[in-house]
């Protein structure tokens, strides 16, 4: 939960405020799970916030919240080009993913229970997107394209989730899952500038050689 707390902070999450008269601030909760390694052992404890995003209202706490995942064929065409072309595939992994997206609508969350500050009528203006609000993930793809596309990548119109990079003899693809990535490229050196780029960019780790994605192993 200090880990939690100390990433949301420095990911400027928020601001304490006061709450508009006409505003209302959402609750939130603490979610706990276990996190487990590929062969059945356990990784880590998590703790994560998460505001109560069911009591916001459309049109004022939020608009649009559609935010395109990879397909399940696209992932099987990506990985069978990747092996008739013998690329490298490596893998990483977000941290705390939709703690990136930029928020634009206008927010407020309670307090967290323990939070000390000197005026407890004090809300929490969200600045970042937050697990729980419903465009938390629209926010977090919207980021993630634009860095993409910034780096130099072209979005897939078959499959939104697809981005390609054609840089002369480079050839780097990339396909995104929510808080999971999949690059695939016809030389390592490029691979590991993006991934280093990536990581500047973002909270990332990387998990190396592709093995596993969404619970299929890759031989």
């Amino acid at each position: 939960m200090q880990r939690e707390i100390h990433a949301l902070e420095k990911n400027d999450t928020w601001e304490i405020d006061d709450l508009p008269p006409n505003k209302k601030a959402l609750g939130c909760k603490w979610v706990y799970e276990i996190k487990y390694h590929s062969d059945g052992t356990m990784e880590k404890f998590k703790a994560r916030l998460v505001i109560f995003g069911n009591y916001q209202v459309v049109g004022i706490d939020y608009t649009e919240t559609f935010a395109p995942v990879a397909k399940m064929t696209t992932m099987r065409v990506f990985l069978a080009v990747a092996a008739v072309k013998d690329w490298e595939v490596h893998q990483m992994d977000v941290h705390n993913v939709f703690l990136h997206g930029d928020l634009e609508e206008e927010v407020y969350m309670k307090l967290l229970l323990g939070f000390q500050v000197s005026i407890p009528s004090k809300v929490c203006k969200l600045k970042k997107s937050l697990y729980g609000l419903k465009q938390a993930p629209r926010c977090w793809y919207a980021k993630l394209s634009a860095a993409l596309k910034g780096y130099g990548f072209q979005q897939s119109y078959s499959d939104y989730s697809l981005f390609s990079m054609n840089n002369g003899n480079i050839h780097l693809n990339v396909l995104m899952y929510v808080d999971n990535l999949i690059v695939a490229g016809n030389d390592s050196a490029p691979i590991q500038r993006f991934k280093v780029c990536l990581s500047a960019c973002f909270r990332m780790k990387d998990l190396g050689v592709l093995k596993y994605f969404l619970d299929v192993e890759i031989g």
